[in-house]
C-alpha cells in the first residue's frame, strides 16, 4: 500500500494491530484516539523509532468540527489520506431496549456511525479523482453482531453496525468510478479491551469458545490481516464486500457471544 493511512480508534485493539501491521509496510500512519494518550504517543513513536513515519491526533470522531481537524493535520504532517480505518467503537454497554437510557444510545451511534460517516466523508473529499484525488481504500471495521442482531442486551450495538453495513454499500457504489473501494470487515469474538470480559475470564471464555466453529475467540492481529488486505491492490476488484472473520461461522451450541 505505501500510502498514508488514518486508523481511527488506533490506539487499542484491532486498530493498534493495524496501525503495527500497516508500518512494517511501509506507510505512513496517524493513530486516531480519543482516551489513552500515552499508549496512542507510544505507538507512533514506536512507528517512528523503526524507521517509518507516524502521528497521535486526537479529535473525538463524532464531533464534525474534530474530525475536519483531524485531516487537516494529516495532510500537513504526512500528506493527504490515501487510506482509512474507521476502527473507533463503542460497544454502549448492556441494556435490554426497555431500559435504554438515552444519552448512551446516541453517543453509541455518534461514534459507531455518525462517526464512521464524518471521516469517509472527508477521506473521499481526498481521494476522489473527481475532486482532484489520487484514489484510496476505506475499511470499515464493522461487527459479526449485525449478522445475528448482537447478543442479550446487546441490540442497539448490533443496529449500529448494521448500520456501518448498509453504508459501506451504498458508498463503495457512489464513489466506485472515482478510484476508491470501500469494504468492511466484520469480526468475530476478538480479545481487545472492548471483550475484555471474554479475554480476563476464563470461565466466559470457555463458553464463548463453545459458540464459535474453530472453538476460539481471534486475536486482534487476526483482524489486522485481512483489513490491510482490503486496503490492498491485491483486493483491487473488490469494493462494497463485507467480509465476515468470524472463524468458520457460529455453532448451535453454548451462548450467545460477544462481537468486538
Amino acid at each position: 500500500m505505501a500510502g498514508v493511512l488514518l486508523v481511527t480508534g488506533g490506539a487499542r485493539g484491532i486498530g493498534a494491530a493495524t496501525v503495527r501491521l500497516a508500518a512494517q509496510d511501509g506507510d505512513a500512519v496517524a493513530v486516531n484516539y480519543v482516551s489513552g494518550a500515552e499508549t496512542a504517543e507510544a505507538l507512533a513513536a514506536e512507528t517512528t523509532d523503526a524507521g517509518g513515519r507516524a502521528i497521535a491526533v486526537q479529535p473525538d470522531v463524532a464531533d464534525e468540527a474534530s474530525v475536519e481537524a483531524m485531516f487537516a493535520a494529516i495532510d500537513e504532517a504526512l500528506g493527504p489520506v490515501t487510506a482509512l480505518v474507521n476502527s473507533a467503537g463503542l460497544d454502549g454497554g448492556a441494556y435490554r431496549v426497555a431500559d435504554m437510557p438515552g444519552d448512551v444510545l446516541a453517543r453509541l451511534l455518534a461514534v459507531n456511525v455518525t462517526g464512521t460517516i464524518l471521516c469517509c466523508r472527508e477521506a473521499v473529499r481526498r481521494m476522489s479523482t473527481r475532486l482532484g484525488g489520487k484514489g484510496g481504500a476505506i475499511v470499515n471495521v464493522s461487527s459479526m453482531a449485525s449478522t445475528i442482531g448482537g447478543r442479550p442486551q446487546k441490540a442497539h450495538y448490533a443496529a449500529s453496525k448494521g448500520a456501518v453495513d448498509a453504508f459501506t454499500v451504498g458508498l463503495a457504489k457512489e464513489v466506485a468510478a472515482e478510484g476508491i473501494r470501500v469494504n468492511a470487515l466484520r469480526p468475530g469474538v476478538t480479545l481487545t479491551d472492548m471483550t475484555d470480559q471474554v479475554r480476563d475470564n476464563p470461565q466466559v471464555r470457555a463458553r464463548i469458545a463453545e459458540t464459535i466453529a474453530m472453538q476460539r475467540p481471534a486475536e486482534a492481529e487476526e483482524m489486522a490481516r485481512p483489513i490491510l488486505f482490503l486496503l490492498s491492490e491485491a483486493a483491487s476488484f473488490v469494493s462494497g464486500a463485507r467480509l465476515d472473520a468470524s472463524g468458520g461461522g457460529f455453532t448451535f451450541g453454548g451462548t450467545a457471544p460477544a462481537e468486538d
